[in-house]
């Protein structure tokens, strides 16, 4: 049988050949159906991260202007699923329903369900968050009622993916056979390869269709020779594969496949390599992309003449990418006259204001009468400008020149207030260092910067800045260097492949600081903002999946301070360098790559962004640092009456937020019951867990050559410093021994203790109510409880000299809510290993077979630090064995103070699926709630568990664990492995948990 006779050959077809001869007419044809309006149904804060992380508004509107089209896809919000199907019944205008898992009133399945019974015929797709989440609805038929599900992975070109996919589907037949449009076969059925294939695949293809526009005749027919680029038809099983590569084999591109998919109804381990094979027989000049996990299919696919790569090569989207580029291979506002002769040329808002000054009024008319301008604009996503401009005529006007002003005006006026909440563009002559927040190049923002981004936007929305009086909320000014900058120091100076497969710390930090390539144009507005701000500065880092909502990366990357004070500004400037590359090496670090090893994630996926941020403070002799800093929850997962979970609670301390973080001993208190103080009810309890240092930044202590992964410029200093610096007044108290007790203020002779009574107490400075409207203000905002981090400067620099109250980060605090009941009285006490009444997390952990814990009996506290090493050799281990384990423990997990516990950082527990503390065998401690990883703990679903014998608060069958063969031990720790699993059961509503024995 001959190929014309297999499938439709286009270029058979008149029309195709018509589209050629006359070499443009075809296009303008092109891409007929189009996503023009989208209803996405999530959380106001889902909707931020997809228009201002990643510009989603803005490359769409550069790809639509490049196109020459006049209509931008608009995207339209709702929270509830009610509103989505009320809308899309009434308005019909919705081509594109994307739903997030955080609606309100329902759950995404049940919307998806209900628009079909409504028999609304438009497209619906999800977007999920994290895998396990995905996993529990693929699970169910129900995931069939979405036309596609994706994951999102803090790429914002996921969202640019989904619609051009769509489209593609929509106009590959079409297009076809118009003028033989060529198309990509992706066959791949596992959901988080693809989301993270898809976005790359089209960032290729719009690159190499910038490159073909130059055979263009004119401007007009490059930007139509836009509208011919590749498609890309995804596909999951053999037969749908099949079915688009017979209708379409002379126009295709190449194949990119899976080999392990679904064959006949069934999974087949090769049908990737069957489906080339019939491909290459076909057409030997069709390249083929096989991916596997399996190495051994390498020989075979280069038998069959396919190329060959990894699954889990950690170079994966690199080869994917160096594939497309060697194997497979926007618009400005032109001002015209009545004539059509180009008088100007404008590509942004800026020169558009300064082309109105000088272009002759005829050519301002004739785009006026013809509503050009606000076309224009909304294109570039400038709504609110455009609608403003469009209702108005040229004879509402009394001359040109008074239209011509007008328009002037109004972007003058609309660029302003645009700045106001938002990340500009970095330019010296207009960067506010009081409230500015700009970027400094290309690419994502990364998490913990939009994060910050959107508290702004809500700082400034919602006008809370000075609703205090004498008190001013902001977010500290802060320039972000963008994703691309960090993609293009790794690259320039060779470090990819070296930063991901070295295991040296240390040699990744030399490696790092030792490079030469920066960026010029990044190092030069450097140096204007190093003009503009010359006090303390904090280089944060951003990355890609930093404070996302699953995974929230808490603590795994670095900061590091820089005096920025020295008066040559050429060693100011290296100061600054040395700290973006360090923050920059600590992507790679092994702290973050174990991190990512229990995710879902690849190292190699991940970017970072930096932040640089004016320190909140004031400057003591050589020290610098906040009144105080703080950590506040919206949720409380440890309430005492009359506190309830939602009320949330906050740690404050004297000086810089790494006591905090870092899990120092810290006040505790609920926003809504700032007089609740449970730490207070014993005076020798409090001495014991009260703060007695602080972090400071020490302007002695300047950049160096120095290895070491952490910042070595923040250093402790004695509370009798504070006292010097004036700083305690404001958060202590005094100890008087003769009376046993403790007093407020610092008049009295006695050991100094800080209480925060100042504050909490006698209302020195709104603390409380600050931290209530912020959090309810962030939970509402981002559809979640979220986490902030906040310091305080009670004698403001600004220039009116106000309490300043500086927003640091805002991020989601995971709440997983499980539908199954668990009843964890239906066992007796010989059954269980342990129980608690005081736990962390919900639902049910199976298949554990090894338990690590610490001595209860022969634990000695002089030695925790020992401790802390024997735990991370087993975690080590136990990781690379690919096995979760229940880990047991006396003491604070991952205390800052070893006299309190056992010193661990996340790393070295990060293999645990549940943890259990318990007091020392001689003395009680209070649980470790603020600790740096107590986020990390909530966002992989480790179940937490504490116990407090002195309290009769839930025990552990110490005995039981004696008995048990051991597989591995050390002095003082222990690793049992199991013949049969052991079971952890959560009721996070009762706060009860158990752990079963085997078999149970």
């Amino acid at each position: 049988m001959s190929d014309k006779k297999q499938g439709f050959h286009p270029f058979d077809s008149p029309l195709v050949e018509h589209g050629y001869g006359t070499r443009f007419q075809g296009f303008q044809h092109l891409m007929r159906h189009r996503i023009r309006d989208i209803l996405l149904v999530s959380s106001l804060y889902d909707l931020y991260v997809f228009e201002e992380d990643g510009r989603l508004y803005e490359l769409i509107r550069e790809e639509y202007q490049g196109l020459n089209l006049s209509h931008v896809p608009e995207i339209t919000r709702v929270s509830r699923g009610e509103d989505a199907l009320a809308l899309a019944s009434e308005e019909k205008r919705f081509d594109l329903i994307i739903t997030t898992p955080h609606i309100e009133d329902m759950d995404s399945t049940q919307l998806a369900r209900e628009i079909r019974q409504a028999g609304l015929k438009i497209p619906v797709v999800l977007l999920a968050y994290d895998n396990r989440e995905l996993s529990e609805l693929l699970n169910h038929a129900d995931s069939r009622v979405f036309d596609r599900i994706f994951i999102w992975t803090g790429n914002f070109r996921i969202v640019v993916a989904i619609v051009k996919h769509l489209e593609d589907i929509m106009n590959v037949e079409q297009d076809t056979r118009l003028v033989g449009v060529q198309s990509i076969i992706l066959i791949e059925d596992n959901i988080r390869f693809y989301s993270a294939y898809l976005p790359l695949l089209y960032t290729e293809i719009l690159k190499q269709s910038q490159r073909l526009i130059l055979e263009g005749v004119n401007l007009t027919h490059k930007y139509l020779r836009m509208r011919a680029r590749p498609k890309i038809l995804l596909c999951t099983t053999y037969e749908e594969a099949w079915e688009y590569f017979i209708k379409y084999q002379h126009t295709i591109l190449g194949v990119i496949s899976d080999i392990d998919f679904k064959k006949g109804g069934k999974h087949d381990p090769e049908a990737g390599l069957k489906f080339a094979a019939e491909v290459r027989k076909r057409h030997d000049d069709i390249p083929v992309l096989l991916q596997s996990n399996n190495a051994q299919f390498q020989d075979r696919a280069l038998e069959i003449g396919a190329h060959f790569v990894l699954k889990d090569s950690p170079t994966l989207l690199q080869e994917l990418r160096k594939f497309t580029i060697t194997q497979f291979g926007f618009g400005d506002f032109i001002f015209r006259t009545p004539e059509g002769v180009e008088v100007g040329r404008a590509t942004d808002l800026i020169s558009l204001e300064e082309q109105l000054k000088t272009v002759p009024p005829e050519s301002i008319k004739y785009h006026a009468e013809r509503n050009h301008f606000s076309t224009w604009l909304k294109a570039r996503t400038e709504f609110w400008l455009a609608h403003k401009l469009r209702p108005r005529k040229v004879s509402d006007f009394p001359s040109l020149e008074d239209l011509r002003q007008h328009l002037i005006n109004s972007l003058r006026t609309y660029r302003k207030i645009r700045q106001q909440g938002i990340i500009t563009d970095f330019k010296k002559e207009s960067f506010d260092v009081q409230s500015g927040f700009a970027r400094l190049g290309g690419g994502s923002l990364g998490g913990k910067a939009r994060g910050l981004s959107f508290v702004n936007t809500l700082i400034t929305n919602y006008q809370i800045t000075n609703r205090f009086n004498g008190v001013r909320i902001f977010i500290p000014p802060a320039v972000v260097l963008g994703t691309d900058v960090f993609d293009a120091f790794l690259d320039d100076n060779n470090l990819r492949h070296f930063a991901l497969n070295c295991d040296d710390d240390r040699e990744i930090t030399r490696r790092f600081l030792s490079a030469t390539k920066f960026p010029a144009d990044i190092i030069a507005s450097l140096v204007s903002f190093l003009e503009l701000v010359q006090v303390p500065l904090a280089v944060r880092s951003s990355s890609l999946l930093e404070d996302s909502q699953y995974h929230p990366f808490a603590g795994v990357y670095q900061t590091y301070m820089i005096a920025n004070n020295h008066e040559n500004p050429l060693i100011r400037l290296n100061e600054l360098l040395n700290a973006i590359k360090r923050v920059y090496a600590s992507t790679f670090y092994q702290a973050a790559k174990q991190y990512i090893r229990v995710t879902s994630y690849r190292l190699e996926e991940e970017k970072m962004a930096i932040i640089i941020q004016k320190m909140v403070g004031s400057r003591h002799e050589n020290r610098f640092y906040p009144t105080f800093s703080g950590v506040a929850k919206s949720y409380n997962f440890y309430p005492t009456p009359p506190q309830k979970p939602e009320d949330g609670i906050a740690s404050v301390a004297l000086g810089l937020g790494e006591w905090v973080v870092d899990g120092g001993n810290t006040l505790k208190f609920s926003p809504r019951y700032p007089n609740h103080l449970a730490q207070l009810y014993s005076v020798k309890e409090f001495l014991r867990t009260s703060q007695h240092k602080f972090y400071a930044l020490d302007f002695n202590q300047h950049a160096s050559d120095s290895l070491q992964p952490f910042d070595e410029a923040v250093r402790l200093f004695p509370l009798k410093q504070a006292e010097k610096d004036g700083a305690l007044y404001y958060v202590g108290s005094t100890y008087v021994p003769d009376e046993d007790r403790i007093v407020d203020g610092l008049a009295r002779n006695g050991a100094r203790v800080v209480s925060f009574a100042p504050i909490l107490k006698h209302k020195l400075f709104p603390l409380s109510q600050i931290l209530t409207l912020l959090l309810e203000m962030g939970s509402w905002g981002m559809g979640t409880p979220v986490e902030i981090e906040f310091a305080v400067n009670m004698n403001g620099d600004n220039p009116e000299k106000l309490k300043e109250f500086g927003v640091l980060q805002m991020r989601p605090l995971v709440l997983k809510r499980e539908l199954e009941q668990i009843n964890v009285e239906d066992y007796t006490q010989d059954q269980i290993i342990c129980h608690s009444p005081c736990i962390l997390g919900h639902g049910i952990i199976k298949d554990i077979y090894d338990i690590v814990y610490v001595d209860y009996h022969k634990f000695d506290r002089t030695k925790s630090q020992q401790v802390a090493e024997e735990i991370s050799k087993i975690n080590a281990l136990l990781i690379n064995e690919n096995r979760p384990y229940l880990l047991i423990g006396v003491g604070r997990w991952g205390s800052l103070d070893p006299w309190l516990g056992i010193p661990v950082n996340w790393e070295q527990i990060s293999g645990a699926k549940a943890i259990v503390e318990t007091s020392f065998k001689d003395f009680m401690v209070e649980p470790s709630q603020g600790s740096h990883f107590f986020q990390n703990l909530t966002s992989f679903l480790v179940g937490y568990f504490t116990v407090n014998p002195f309290k009769n608060r839930g025990f552990i069958d110490w005995d039981w664990l004696k008995k048990q063969p051991v597989n591995k031990h050390f002095q003082f720790t222990y690793h049992i492995r199991l013949k049969r699993p052991i079971k952890i059961l959560m009721n996070g509503r009762k706060n009860q948990g158990i752990i079963t024995k085997p078999g149970v």
